[in-house]
Order: C-alpha cells, then sequence, then structure tokens
C-alpha cells in the first residue's frame, strides 16, 4: 500500500460503515464544500465507486478515515493503491462526537463527518494504515480463528460434561482430559453406563490398547470403575434423551478438535517461515502455540 504525506492528498473522506451500506463524507482538497452519499456494501458498488474517485482525482491519492483496521471494508480499499486508510479509535469519534454535539440532535453531523472532520483537523495526529507482510497477515487470522475454535471446544466440553452430569456422570471422572479422542471415541461407542457394562472386559481392554493406553494399572482401574458403577437413574425417560445429546456432542467435539489440529499444522507452516520465529521459539516456556502468538503481537514493524 503506497503511502504518501497527507498534505499531498487531493481529496479527503469519511466513511462511517455498517453491514450493508456506508455513509460516505468526501470533500476535495481546497474545497469548502461536501459531498455525502450512501455506497452498498457489495464489491461491485465499492470498486465502482473507487474508480469513479480515480477518475475524479487523476489517480492522486485519496486520504480515507474510517473506524476500522481490518474486516470486509478495509480488505476491500486496500487493493487500490491510491487510497490512504486512517483507521480511527471508535473511542476518539465517541469523544470528538460528544464535544462536538452534546446535544445529539437530529440535525448533528453525521459519523461520516466527523471523521471527515477529524481527517482535515488533527491528520497530522493520525497514522494510515501500514499493513504487515502478507504472510504475517496470514498468521495473524489464523491465531484468532484458532483462539475462537478453542473457545467452542471449550463450551463444547462445559456442555458435554454438564449432559453426562444427569445420567452417566461416572465416564467424568474415568478420563482426566474430556478433550481427546480418547473421551470422543469412548462415549461414542458406549454413551450410557449399560452400553458400558454390557461391554466384555476383552473388548474393553482392546479398546484402551488401540488409544494407547499402555498402562495395564489404568487399564484395570476404568475396567474394574466401569463394572463396579451403579446407575444414577434407570429412567429411560432421562437415560434416551441424554444420550442421544450426548452423541451429537461428541459429533461437534470431534470435529472441532479436528480443526484446532489442521489450524495448527496451518499456523506451525506459515510461522516457521517468518524470519522472526526463532526469536521467539527460543524463549524459555514458548511452544509452538504461544511463539506463534506472541510473533503474531509484537508484529514485524520494529517502530512500534
Amino acid at each position: 500500500m503506497t503511502q504518501s504525506a497527507p498534505h499531498t492528498c487531493a481529496a479527503f473522506v469519511g466513511i462511517d460503515w455498517a453491514d450493508a451500506k456506508h455513509d460516505v463524507c468526501l470533500q476535495a482538497a481546497g474545497a469548502a464544500k461536501r459531498a455525502c452519499c450512501q455506497l452498498d456494501h457489495t464489491p461491485e458498488a465499492i470498486d465502482a465507486w473507487v474508480t469513479t474517485l480515480r477518475t475524479r482525482f487523476n489517480g492522486q491519492s485519496v486520504a480515507v478515515c474510517l473506524e476500522l483496521n481490518k474486516g470486509p471494508l478495509v480488505f476491500a480499499l486496500r487493493k487500490y493503491d491510491f487510497l490512504i486508510l486512517f483507521p480511527l479509535n471508535p473511542l476518539t469519534l465517541a469523544r470528538y462526537r460528544e464535544a462536538l454535539t452534546p446535544s445529539r440532535a437530529k440535525d448533528d453531523p453525521t459519523d461520516a463527518a466527523l471523521q471527515l472532520a477529524l481527517l482535515l483537523t488533527h491528520r497530522d495526529t493520525l497514522r494510515p494504515l501500514n499493513p504487515h507482510s502478507p504472510t504475517m497477515r496470514a498468521l495473524a487470522q489464523l491465531v484468532e480463528h484458532r483462539r475462537r475454535v478453542v473457545g467452542d471446544k471449550v463450551r463444547l466440553t462445559h456442555r458435554l460434561t454438564s449432559t453426562l452430569k444427569n445420567s452417566f456422570p461416572h465416564a467424568l471422572p474415568w478420563f482426566q482430559d474430556k478433550d481427546t479422542r480418547l473421551f470422543c471415541d469412548c462415549l461414542s461407542r458406549w454413551p450410557t453406563l449399560k452400553a458400558a457394562q454390557r461391554a466384555r472386559r476383552s473388548t474393553l481392554e482392546t479398546f484402551f490398547r488401540d488409544h494407547h493406553g499402555r498402562s495395564s494399572d489404568v487399564i484395570d482401574k476404568r475396567i474394574h470403575a466401569i463394572h463396579a458403577a451403579s446407575p444414577l437413574t434407570i429412567d429411560e425417560g432421562v437415560i434416551a434423551p441424554h444420550a442421544l445429546l450426548v452423541q451429537a456432542l461428541v459429533s461437534q467435539l470431534r470435529v472441532t478438535l479436528q480443526a484446532i489440529e489442521t489450524f495448527d499444522n496451518a499456523i506451525a507452516q506459515r510461522a516457521q517461515s517468518h524470519p522472526d520465529f526463532p526469536l521467539f521459539q527460543a524463549l524459555p516456556g514458548a511452544g509452538p502455540v504461544f511463539a506463534s502468538r506472541l510473533l503474531v503481537a509484537f508484529g514485524e514493524q520494529r517502530d512500534r
């Protein structure tokens, strides 16, 4: 993205973004009149509007102020080299709005006009958007998405634990970790205590050994606990619905665990190709996940 000095811009624009439409306020350099319009949030509408700006101002730089530093609108505008994006902290705009329009009357200027005013009067204090390299931007998105998927995993394990407490609480102490393939496979095969107790000892032993259960003592304790357990309830009106919900949650958890593994592989591939990654990988206690998050948090722009 080409950066230009603010005073060389041919026009200044404030955009109040929304999901479906964006309010736009534009003022050409050296002019006193402003033009306001509404822009649909579609790639075609954005491209047509930007093309009009390029033609009107002969490809000269145009400064754009908006309350975003990422998102669909920023991604769309960033591909045009003559636009200089100035991301604005929403709190800054809120304070500016409150200072200039305390009455909040209907004829108060829109946020797009306020952003334009901020850009015109305080552009020397605003910093243009300076994106990281494609590798760093992709890594930042991957780390953020992974964090959200991990949150989904936590919510699923909590729901699964709560469901099991109503009909099959015995399974909870048998497994220390609830976010594992072993836990999912066990509940998929035996979603109720009755189903688990019907299984032969040889079947249970084979199952645990196939899931890397190398300790005979641990396997014996689990099998003994299965056969010695007393049911919490024998009411099929309680057991059957909860068993069905357990199966549904296990299916979701299994997909989520696979998604996290996929993100881990993608993050590792991106991070290891970045020249700064060895700096964070060498820190004591920084594993592959945390080292990648540190790399994203610090970024690659040294002046920050």
